[in-house]
C-alpha cells in the first residue's frame, strides 16, 4: 500500500487533552491504581424470611454481556467532539461512524467538493472512486498519546434521505505501526471523528476565504456621508455592512493617525490614540488638517443592516462636536479612496 504524507494530529483544527508525560501510553491510562480489579464477585442479596424487598431503580446494575476494555487498557483521553464549522449542518453519530446532514443539495455539493480538495492536499489517494462514493487509500497519523504511527482508510459516501442531504464518514481498515489489526471502537470513533474534522476545518476555510473576497469587492465603493441616529444626533454613516467595516479599521485608523488600543467588535467599539499626521499626508491627500487634540478616543460603530454609523467620543465618554465629525467625514472618505 502507498502511505501519504503524514498528518500530525496536533496540527489540525482540534484540540486533543494530553497529560505532561512523555510517554505516550501514560497519555492513555488512568494514574490511579487497579485495586478495583481484585473487588469480589457480587453476591445476591439474602432476606430475612418474611421481609419486603425496597429497591430503588437509581442505583441497579444493568444485566447483559458487556465487553470491553478495564483496568490500564481503559483509553482516558477525552472523545473527539466533531467540529460544527458546516453553516446548518446537523451531527448524527451511528455507533463510531459520523454522519452530517445538510438541508440543500448545493450545501453538499460544496462539502463534498471541499472532501477531494482536502485529500488532494494531504496527498491521499482514491483507491475507488464515484460520483457518490470514495474509498480512500492510506493515511498517515502521527501523534504524541499513540506508542507508533497509525494508519487508516475511509468511505466517504453522500446521500439522500427524507429530504435531507447526508455525508457519512467509516473507518474501514486500521494499521498500527504498519501492521493491519482489528480497531478499538474508541479509536474508530475517534479517528473517524478527527478525518471529519478536516473535512469540516477544510470547508471553514473555503468560508472565510470567499468572505474575505466579498468583503473586498464591497470595500471598493464604499460611500460616507453625514446622517443621524435613532435619537437624531449627528453621525458618520458608512454605506456598508458593519462586519465589512470592521474588518478595514486595523488598516483604516492608523493611516488617519489613530493608533488603535483596543478593539471590541462585539460593542461596537475601538479605543485609539490620535496624533496629528505630517504636512506631507495632508498635502496628500488634499485636505486641511482636522482640529483633534492628542489624546485618546473611542470610535462607535453601530449596525445598521446595509449601513454603518461612526460616532466617536473623547477621554471622557462625551461625544465629539459635530464640526468635529464633520471634518472627519471626507478624511475617512478620502484614505477609503486611496486605498482602493
Amino acid at each position: 500500500m502507498k502511505f501519504s504524507r503524514q498528518l500530525a494530529v496536533s496540527t489540525l483544527a482540534v484540540i486533543v487533552l494530553a497529560a505532561c508525560s512523555s510517554d505516550p501510553k501514560t497519555r492513555r491510562e488512568a494514574k490511579d491504581d487497579f485495586n478495583y480489579l481484585e473487588s469480589p464477585d457480587l453476591r445476591s442479596w439474602t432476606l430475612p424470611e418474611g421481609a419486603t424487598p425496597q429497591f430503588y431503580p437509581n442505583y441497579e446494575i444493568p444485566q447483559g454481556d458487556f465487553s470491553g476494555g478495564i483496568g490500564r487498557e481503559v483509553d482516558i483521553r477525552p472523545p473527539q467532539q466533531v467540529l460544527e464549522l458546516i453553516p446548518g449542518a446537523r451531527v448524527e453519530r451511528q455507533g463510531s461512524e459520523v454522519t452530517l446532514w445538510l438541508l440543500q443539495q448545493e450545501e453538499m455539493d460544496k462539502v463534498w467538493a471541499t472532501v477531494k480538495t482536502m485529500l488532494a492536499e494531504i496527498n491521499v489517494q482514491a483507491v475507488e472512486e464515484t460520483d457518490d462514493r470514495i474509498e480512500t487509500d492510506w493515511v498517515s497519523w502521527v501523534s504524541e498519546d499513540e506508542d507508533v504511527e497509525i494508519g487508516s482508510r475511509y468511505e466517504i459516501t453522500r446521500f439522500e434521505a427524507n429530504n435531507r442531504f447526508g455525508f457519512k464518514m467509516k473507518l474501514i481498515d486500521w494499521r498500527e505501526g504498519g501492521s493491519v489489526k482489528p480497531v478499538t471502537r474508541v479509536n474508530e470513533e475517534r479517528y473517524n471523528t478527527l478525518m471529519t474534522n478536516l473535512v469540516t476545518a477544510r470547508y471553514d476555510r473555503d468560508l472565510r476565504e470567499e468572505a474575505a473576497l466579498r468583503a473586498q469587492e464591497l470595500v471598493k465603493s464604499i460611500p460616507i456621508s453625514m446622517g443621524t441616529d435613532r435619537s437624531g444626533l449627528p453621525v458618520i454613516i458608512a454605506r456598508t455592512p458593519y462586519n465589512v467595516l470592521w474588518q478595514e479599521l486595523p488598516t483604516l485608523l492608523p493611516k488617519m493617525g489613530f493608533t488603535i488600543e483596543e478593539r471590541n467588535q462585539s460593542q461596537g467599539t475601538a479605543k485609539a490614540k490620535y496624533a496629528s499626521p505630517d504636512d506631507d499626508f495632508w498635502n496628500e491627500v488634499g485636505l486641511k488638517p482636522i482640529d483633534l487634540e492628542p489624546g485618546e478616543y473611542t470610535f462607535l460603530f453601530g449596525d445598521l443592516g446595509n449601513r454603518t454609523s461612526i460616532n466617536v467620543t473623547d477621554s471622557d465618554g462625551k461625544p465629539v462636536a459635530e464640526s468635529l465629525l464633520r471634518s472627519l467625514e471626507p478624511l475617512i472618505a478620502t484614505v477609503i479612496k486611496k486605498e482602493q
